[in-house]
């Protein structure tokens, strides 16, 4: 999956600009999900030296990403070579989602119920890969 993750607020505390520490699990739970092979874009409003200290933030703390608002280049490929400037993902994690920011453990719980929910439909005898 391609999984767009919010800085401020989801994987760091703080108030922007500040960089407070990590939220409970974030490192643990990101570091996991890029582990099993999903790619992991960074979707911040952060630019210039603002977007430098989360990138050095990030690297000082192992937590693992693919890219940082971009979009991932296979999905381009397979989509016409041209993204839009919202970046394309499976599932986005962020702070402002409607009903708040739940947590980690609930997010990778989520994330792993959406895997099973399409490895099942993938074992469907009327699923067919030429159709998608």
């Amino acid at each position: 999956m391609i999984i767009a993750v919010d800085f401020d607020g989801t994987i760091s505390r703080g108030k922007y600009p500040a960089i407070d520490g990590e939220q409970p699990y974030a490192g643990e739970s990101l570091r996991k999900l890029y582990s099993q092979g999903h790619k992991i874009i960074i979707w911040t409003c952060r630019t210039g030296d603002r977007l430098l200290e989360a990138i050095n933030w990030l690297l000082e703390h192992q937590i693992p990403f693919s890219r940082i608002n971009d979009h991932d280049p296979d999905n381009l490929t397979k989509y016409g070579g041209e993204g839009g400037k919202k970046i394309y993902a499976h599932v986005y994690i962020d702070d402002k989602n409607i009903g708040g920011f739940l947590g980690w453990p609930a997010c990778l719980a989520e994330i792993e119920r959406m895997e099973a929910e399409y490895e099942d439909f993938l074992k469907q005898p009327t699923y067919k890969t030429d159709t998608l």
